[in-house]
């Protein structure tokens, strides 16, 4: 096999082992994918100013986020259906950032579920929270993620209502998936997952069946997850959600400046700038063109992180360049795990990891914690205080 070397390669393994229900899931966005494509390219427009003769010893890339030590400021992002791109998916990945010393989110719509996950790291893991009708379900789901030691609540804001993705559509998206005629050619092609998947132990919500009322299997699932998701989400409920975890709270899904000032208000400790990696509102701004009039709303009083198109340590050293805390990967993180599991997100993190370092170092500084403080950047179509 070839040598790896970026997340592409590992994008190209992992399309070739993954049925495409699943891939299309991970590698698209909603209606015409505009904001999909934009989150990514718009990281293009950016260039970086190099810098020569700086002593380039001694560099550092760990720091915190929401006061949590990392390796580097890079969190494995909630994506929901990791099992089903590998089998135990979301126990390996979050084994593998354990072991390389990153933080990693459980999405609700996880396959594993949250005691799974505990069961099967020593470290403490953040778990994402989507807001649902059944006020007695998210309760206990709440205190499933309190009894599992989880040290952060990431409460997402953007998905009261479904964005159309018309590939999931069409492909009839489903855990497991469900045996059609189109369905079974693709999966007689992907012989190795699917003998994985023999092995898994779970191939369902495991966060909802079991745990809801008149939900035994998943045959009864998608009626009540289509009618569950709360379209009356609003910062009074946020308020009491956090009230009620009681702890360090993310909010994820900002991308407006009156929104984050809102999300400081209810007391967030940090807030994700995010579009639902371009899978909700297409033609919403891409996470990083909305970054820095957040920055300029909110200042220091909160930490801000992004999401969304990140696919190279270059991409997660500019926005710390414009002033963001932390970042996340998610179909980053899903390529190498549906290339080769467990190894495969390590190996994506080395790269995040390796090309951070270098071109950290290219642009003459050693500690990403001054990333933000030094403008490592040429402003070219981007408009916000890391200009001036």
């Amino acid at each position: 096999m070839a040598a790896i070397t970026n997340i592409d390669d590992l994008k190209r393994i992992y399309e070739r082992r993954v049925p495409r229900m699943f891939f299309d899931y991970c590698e698209s966005g909603s209606w015409t994918e505009q904001t999909f494509r934009d989150n990514s390219s718009d990281f293009d427009d950016i260039r970086l100013r190099q810098r020569v003769a700086v002593d380039m010893s001694g560099r550092s890339t760990a720091s915190q986020m929401i006061g949590q030590d990392v390796a580097m400021p890079v969190a494995l992002a909630p994506v929901g259906l990791t099992g089903m791109q590998h089998a135990d998916g979301e126990m390996k990945a979050a084994r593998a950032a354990e072991k390389f010393g990153v933080p990693f989110t459980l999405s609700t719509m996880s396959i594993n579920s949250i005691e799974d996950v505990a069961g099967f790291t020593d470290a403490p893991f953040w778990f994402q929270l989507y807001t649902m009708r059944d006020q007695d379900y998210v309760s206990r789901l709440i205190q499933r993620a309190k009894d599992a030691n989880c040290s952060a609540l990431v409460i997402t804001l953007d998905l009261q209502i479904l964005g159309q993705r018309h590939k999931d559509i069409k492909n009839g998206l489903s855990a497991p998936p469900k045996l059609t005629a189109k369905t079974i050619a693709n999966l007689a092609t992907k012989w190795g997952w699917g003998i994985e998947m023999l092995s898994a132990k779970r191939r369902d919500f495991g966060n909802i069946v079991g745990h809801v009322e008149g939900i035994s299997d998943t045959s009864q699932l998608g009626a009540w997850t289509a009618e569950q998701f709360d379209p009356s989400l609003d910062w009074n409920k946020v308020a009491k959600l956090k009230e009620q975890w009681g702890g360090k709270v993310i909010l994820k899904g900002i991308l407006d400046a009156e929104d984050a000032k809102m999300a400081l208000k209810v007391g967030a400790d940090a807030i994700v700038v995010s579009n639902h990696g371009g899978r909700q509102l297409d033609g919403a701004l891409s996470s990083i063109r909305a970054l820095p009039a957040i920055l300029d709303a909110v200042g220091d009083q909160v930490e801000v992180h992004l999401d969304s198109g990140i696919r190279s340590g270059q991409d997660v050293l500019k926005a710390l360049a414009m002033g963001a805390k932390g970042t996340y990967i998610g179909r980053a993180f899903i390529y190498g795990l549906g290339a080769m599991g467990q190894q495969g997100v390590t190996e994506a993190l080395n790269i995040i990891h390796r090309e951070l370092d270098t071109t950290m170092a290219l642009c003459g500084e050693t500690n990403v914690n001054n990333l933000g403080h030094h403008n490592l950047l040429v402003p070219e179509g981007f408009e916000g205080r890391w200009q001036d």
